[in-house]
């Protein structure tokens, strides 16, 4: 038995990702209205820990 990937793999792993990312932002744009709703200031918050994450590297990469 081979252990190598087929084209036939790569096209069910294509074909997979496509339709998977597809519904997933299908679903997103469902349920918009309850994700402003609910998780409105979030990108605050990511912004935020980025930039305390940035400021971290700069100071070990200084001191």
């Amino acid at each position: 038995m081979s252990n190598s990937i087929t084209t036939g793999h790569w096209i069910f792993a294509a074909t997979f990702t496509l339709l998977f990312l597809g519904i997933l932002a299908w679903s997103y744009r469902k349920d918009r209205a309850v994700h402003q709703l609910h998780f409105g200031g979030s990108f605050r918050i990511l912004l935020g820990i980025v930039l305390l994450l940035f400021v971290v590297f700069i100071f070990k990469r200084v001191v």
